[in-house]
């Protein structure tokens, strides 16, 4: 069975540690097969792309350098800081396909939503090699150019992850339940302005979240 390496980033003031730590916790909780956590923080080299929204930092994971520098084998997934973990994970992160992301979840056109994604390490390095500031502003984007607009102008047959799978976006397409967690929900990401800290009267996010 290849490694697996479960990685999340931070930059800014947006999320303090408690997020990691949630995050973490239901990974221990829901994820059976062996796992290596990893907390990235970009270096001073990609300082600037934290400065434009986009997330562009975590384009990194690509970079062979930073793979070799980290000792990074095997599939490496990218989880959003706050994902909410409320079921199995092992069937989400046994998908063949050497990329995969979210897709579906967006009110905008764009299929994939950088709020979950996977790569082999070592598969496609000109998905770093290639990005620039200026190259990801050339690739049709929403309302700003971000890494997942990147990631489907790149990969535009990755593996797709959705609702089908038990992974959600909260109230967003896919989501049909009210406020309620559907029954086969195994995550939930909360891509844009939501966050679970403004959910906590609901009781699913009490129970995964904020307990």
């Amino acid at each position: 069975m290849e490694e697996l390496n479960v990685c999340t980033w931070v930059w800014g003031s947006k999320y303090g540690r408690d997020y990691v730590e949630r995050l973490f916790a239901g990974l221990h909780r829901h994820l059976k097969r062996p796992f290596t956590p990893w907390v990235f923080h970009p270096n001073e080299a990609d300082y600037h792309l934290t400065q434009t929204p986009g997330c562009f930092a975590r384009l990194r994971l690509f970079d062979p350098m930073f793979q070799r520098k980290h000792g990074l084998k095997g599939r490496a997934v990218c989880l959003d800081l706050d994902l909410i973990i409320t079921g199995e994970l092992d069937p989400l992160f046994a998908k063949p396909e050497p990329f995969g992301i979210l897709q579906g979840v967006n009110n905008h056109k764009g299929r994939f939503n950088g709020s979950l994604w996977w790569t082999t390490v070592g598969y496609r390095p000109d998905v770093w090699s290639d990005f620039s500031l200026e190259a990801a502003t050339a690739v049709p984007h929403a309302e700003f150019p971000d890494d997942q607009a990147w990631f489907e102008a790149k990969m535009p047959d990755a593996g797709a992850l959705g609702s089908q799978d038990g992974a959600y976006a909260f109230m967003k397409p896919g989501w049909t339940t009210g406020d309620k967690l559907p029954s086969d929900a195994r995550l939930v990401a909360f891509p844009g302005k939501r966050d679970p800290s403004q959910f906590t009267h609901l009781e699913w996010v009490r129970k995964h979240w904020a307990a």
